[in-house]
């Protein structure tokens, strides 16, 4: 049997997808809520079959890399592996999802118009969401959750290095879908494993209505730089804290400990550290050494840093190493930290905004009018003051979770969540009302030539 060309598999399973548009944003609650559920209760009930399909999974990963950079072939395989509780913390996590909030059909604002007509704004499904993950079962799971909530299509392409586990969890959606009602297109999972099949994602406009990309930094910028639909989230940009001259310096030690090391592959774990000059002698030489001794962080430092860490201990440490320019650019999403100490306020943003884009900005201080201007002043989709770059974070803010950040200054900047997965629309309630043309307004010459006699 001659399998069917990925360009004409994609369009033909797109074009279908897109028909389910209508549908799923008519579905109701309870149905959503009765899908996610099902998936929750699933997931436990076949936890041994799907850790036995992962396993699978994660040897072929690591065969497939044999002979691989150790690291690479690491970062491989951890981005497959199911780790402990994941399977559990998946099915609390559509528990979450379920008992958030509908946003469909949430009124976001609404007036009364002279003429008596009401005009009200209101939430609706963006439409097609088609999802691109290098990321693994936990990633698939809440994306899913997330556009079904919203009420949207989702169009799914996982990473083909887990496609077992990945089969298994779309079997289990499908089946659940089919349960509650839910049109089968509306969670729609690629089966094709080539890289093709990605790249027509993206360029199917007629049918895809927005993009959500999660993978590594290649593939974001490749997709952002060469996709024909919106990118509503690719989690890009350097993740920044900046240490002022007036901080408290245990808890800075802390916060930038906690921003690095609590999760190194998180898009909000810093990339660059900024050091006000009075604050960075009884601060860096502390903190180097506890990120390299008890986390085993590899340092980038700019020269003033060196000399504050001293010629012994810089040669003795094999994994610190002087900064470039390509370093503060650099989202690193590994064990690697870059640090500059600056002369002043201007300088740290004058540094972020050479730098950006800026996915999340931190600053540590007691000086409330440096706090108040840090947070005006950087460009960033998130600005915290005096606390971890980490909380940056959907759930964390309140939001139920999230599908990822938005870098991007359109439609939404920020965790990607329910209310950022659908578009307003405008509803006018009227009792007949009619357009009237508006009076000519007269100008001041017209008014003049009106008085002159004939």
């Amino acid at each position: 049997m001659v399998e069917v060309p990925v360009k004409l598999y994609m369009e033909r399973v797109l074009k279908v997808a897109h028909q389910a548009v209508r549908p799923m944003a008519q579905l109701s609650t309870a149905a959503k809520n009765k899908v996610l559920l099902a998936v929750a209760d699933r997931l436990a009930e076949q936890e041994e079959e799907i850790s036995q399909l992962n396993e699978r999974d994660v040897k072929a990963a690591g065969k497939s890399l044999e002979g691989e950079n150790k690291d690479r072939v690491k970062e491989a395989v951890d981005r497959v592996r199911l780790k402990t509780d994941d399977l559990k913390q998946m099915s609390e996590d559509l528990r979450r999802i379920a008992d958030l909030p509908d946003p469909v059909g949430e009124v976001a604002s609404m007036q009364q118009r002279p003429n008596g007509m009401q005009v009200s704004r209101v939430r609706a499904p963006i439409g097609v969401i088609g999802v691109i993950s290098e990321f693994g079962p936990r990633v698939m799971t809440q994306s899913v959750a997330m556009c079904l909530k919203s009420g949207n299509v989702c169009v799914y392409r996982g990473g083909p290095e887990w496609l077992q586990t990945s089969t298994k969890l779309a079997e289990l959606w499908m089946a659940a879908a089919k349960e509650a009602g839910v049109p089968a297109e509306g969670l729609t999972f690629i089966e094709r494993p080539e890289k093709e099949a990605a790249i027509e994602m993206f360029r199917q406009s007629k049918w895809i209505d927005g993009l959500i990309v999660k993978g590594n930094a290649s593939l974001r910028k490749a997709i952002v730089e060469q996709s024909r639909i919106p990118i509503l989230c690719h989690d890009f940009g350097v993740s920044v804290m900046y240490i002022d001259a007036e901080a408290d310096l245990p808890l800075a030690q802390n916060i930038v400990v906690n921003s690095k090391v609590q999760e190194v592959t998180a898009d909000n774990s810093i990339d660059t550290l900024l050091v006000h000059q009075a604050t960075a002698r009884p601060l860096v030489p502390a903190l180097i050494r506890r990120l390299l001794d008890e986390f085993k962080v590899e340092v980038r430092a700019c020269p003033k840093t060196v000399s504050l860490i001293g010629a012994q201990s810089f040669t003795s440490y094999k994994i610190v190493q002087e900064a470039t320019n390509e370093d503060y650019a650099q989202q690193f999403l590994s064990p690697l930290l870059a640090i500059k100490v600056v002369n002043t306020f201007d300088e740290a943003m004058d540094h972020m905004a050479q730098y950006g884009p800026t996915h999340t900005a931190a600053i540590v201080t007691r000086d409330y009018a440096n706090a108040m201007r840090f947070t005006r002043e950087t460009d960033a989709a998130a600005v915290l003051v005096n606390a971890s770059t980490r909380l940056h974070d959907g759930e964390e803010f309140g939001m139920g979770g999230q599908i990822g950040v938005s870098t991007g200054r359109t439609h939404a900047r920020g965790p990607i969540a329910l209310e950022q997965l659908t578009c307003e629309k405008y509803v006018v309630m009227g009792t007949g009302q009619l357009r009237h043309p508006h009076p000519v307004p007269v100008t001041y010459e017209d008014a003049i030539m009106l008085k002159r006699p004939s």
